[in-house]
């Protein structure tokens, strides 16, 4: 949701598929070779998760969007769009065949939607591909303050992508009454299916791709006050519209810390 102003905190990293089991990190002209965990079934798109290499348990919440009625546990938005650019209407939404779909028009309208409540400290993961779009369409995953007090209760986007093309994902860690902020970007091919994670516990919160971590903030002054919960937006920052956007998620987990 935030509108890119400052890239100094950036670090550029790039993830390649390289092996079955295997990713490539490469930061600078470093490469590690990291293993991710063996596919699991229900996993859809996305065989590698940081919930499985990371060993994260059993989600206590989860949608595989197998139809209109999985919707009904989430919070449909319907109103101006972000930063008041265009609307966001429940008609831009679908669930249908085990895939959500959230689509913005030339004109503007665009959709987006809340997992309600959430909680405090936790893991989140989706598996979400996003078409080349026009530059104004940002597609993310993020945690918003139950509260509803940004900036004070902070924000995280552990999957904003910007870059019309769809070949570099930001991060973003908001906090503080002034939206102070954190940031980085992985540079990957966000056209195809991909698992995107982050990890809040009182010590980190950590984002990861394919099973893999890219990014983490260690600062708690940084970290949100109270609880968060998962959102799924196409937004609109207002300008070039003309050729729309949409993005596509297999299926989202909640996970305790």
């Amino acid at each position: 949701m935030p509108v890119p102003i400052s890239r100094a905190a950036r670090v550029a990293i790039s993830l390649t598929s390289v092996a079955a089991g295997t990713l490539a990190l490469t930061v600078g002209s470093a490469a590690l070779l990291r293993p991710v965990a063996d596919a699991q079934s229900g996993n859809g798109n996305c065989p590698n998760t940081a919930a499985a290499a990371h060993g994260w348990g059993e989600p206590n919440r989860a949608d595989n969007f197998d139809g209109p009625g999985s919707l009904n546990q989430w919070s449909i938005y319907d109103g101006p769009g972000h930063d008041g650019n265009g609307r966001r209407t429940r008609d831009a939404i679908s669930a249908t065949d085990g895939q959500l779909t959230i689509t913005g028009d030339p004109q503007g309208n665009s959709g987006g939607m809340a997992l309600l409540p959430g909680q405090l400290h936790g893991r989140w993961e989706a598996c979400v591909k996003s078409s080349p779009a026009s530059p104004d369409y940002h597609a993310l995953l993020l945690l918003w303050p139950d509260a509803e007090n940004w900036p004070v209760g902070g924000e995280v986007d552990f999957m904003e992508i910007a870059d019309p093309a769809r070949q570099s994902v930001e991060g973003w860690l908001h906090y503080g009454p002034n939206d102070e902020r954190e940031s980085s970007a992985v540079r990957i091919d966000a056209t195809q299916w991909h698992s995107w994670a982050v990890e809040w516990t009182p010590q980190r919160i950590a984002m990861f791709v394919d099973g893999v971590q890219w990014w983490e903030a260690t600062d708690p002054a940084h970290f949100p006050p109270g609880p968060m919960h998962l959102c799924i937006q196409l937004d609109n920052f207002g300008g070039d519209l003309n050729n729309g956007g949409s993005m596509a998620v297999d299926w989202v987990r909640q996970y305790s810390a």
